[in-house]
């Protein structure tokens, strides 16, 4: 029965929330409509964000279900001790997996066995990674035979702690593994479950690459959701292309002339379509927003009202 206070007021999703003079106080977790999967945020670099125990605490009153955090265990430990999960913890170590020089290989798999059996103790689970080459001028079958050796050498540490690895596909310097074609050939290679795929649609759309396919195809090496958009601007295409920076105009933050990222909503992402595969194909994982939006960071009152507007569309979806 809808409660009588003229204070509670319902949301897309049928929760409610309290609220108080000035702000919102959440007496829910933020999940999407289609397939009921928790919402959360990506730890960002703004000061605002540095403490983690005050970062866990606003994200618990304001209704998100987990953070996604650095490489370190004391803040993957922070955000459980506030009443949350943690989405995912970067491995930090990554560029040393696809090094040529053994020691260096050592030393980052040793980093990594250290770093997911600490967080595997306080249950985080997945281990954010972008498969960055130490030295991106080598031809890329060549990185990729390293990456090969690395996630390979990997592999058995996650299965240990029945843990996995999530690989974003942000298309860096030299950067591997964010293309259909390239993910095909990772896993051709390295079979093991417990290598999987961060999905985030804003890297794919910027790329030209079509997100629902690709979620469709890639399910089952799923793990972990971003949720970030990408707006894109065809006239804008037109006088700059897609591969080279403008020369004297200015390009969009977090962005370029042709593209930028969003908050969802304000992109082009089909997030309903985009869950209701998820959910089919029995994806039980989160959606971790990441903030990346010229017109919300900045400020802590923007990133924070980006964040909160980013999980009520989430949630309606």
């Amino acid at each position: 029965m809808k409660p009588k206070d003229e204070n509670l007021q319902m949301r897309e999703n049928d929760k409610y929330l309290y609220r108080l003079p000035g702000r919102v106080t959440s007496i829910y977790m933020f999940s999407t409509r289609t397939g009921n999967f928790p919402i959360g945020f990506r730890k960002g670099w703004a000061e605002w964000q540095k403490n983690v125990p005050e970062l866990g605490k606003w994200a618990k009153d304001e209704g998100f279900a987990m953070v996604d955090v650095g490489s370190n265990a004391s803040d993957a430990q922070a955000i459980v001790s506030c009443g949350l999960k943690v989405g995912s913890v970067d491995l930090g170590c990554w560029q040393g997996l696809i090094d040529q020089d053994s020691g260096a290989k050592k030393n980052a798999l040793d980093a990594a066995e250290t770093l997911i059996s600490d967080c595997s103790k306080v249950g985080a689970k997945n281990f954010f990674a972008v498969m960055l080459p130490r030295d991106p001028s080598k031809l890329r079958p060549e990185n990729f035979e390293l990456m090969v050796s690395g996630l390979s050498a990997l592999a058995p540490i996650l299965e240990k702690h029945g843990s996995k690895l999530v690989i974003e596909g942000w298309p860096g310097a030299g950067a591997l593994c964010c293309t259909p074609e390239s993910l095909r050939a990772t896993f051709g290679r390295v079979p093991s479950k417990a290598i999987g795929i961060n999905f985030d649609p804003s890297h794919l759309i910027r790329m030209g690459i079509n997100p629902v396919p690709f979620v469709s195809e890639f399910a089952d090496r799923i793990y972990h959701v971003h949720g970030k958009d990408t707006a894109l601007y065809p006239e804008a295409t037109y006088d700059f292309g897609t591969e080279i920076s403008a020369t004297l105009a200015k390009e969009h933050g977090f962005g370029a002339q042709g593209w930028r990222y969003a908050i969802p909503g304000h992109g082009v992402s089909n997030w309903v379509t985009i869950f209701e595969i998820l959910n089919h194909k029995g994806y039980t994982g989160g959606v971790c927003i990441e903030l990346e939006d010229e017109n919300f960071n900045g400020s802590a009152e923007g990133e924070k009202r980006g964040l909160i507007a980013s999980a009520q569309f989430l949630s309606s979806c």
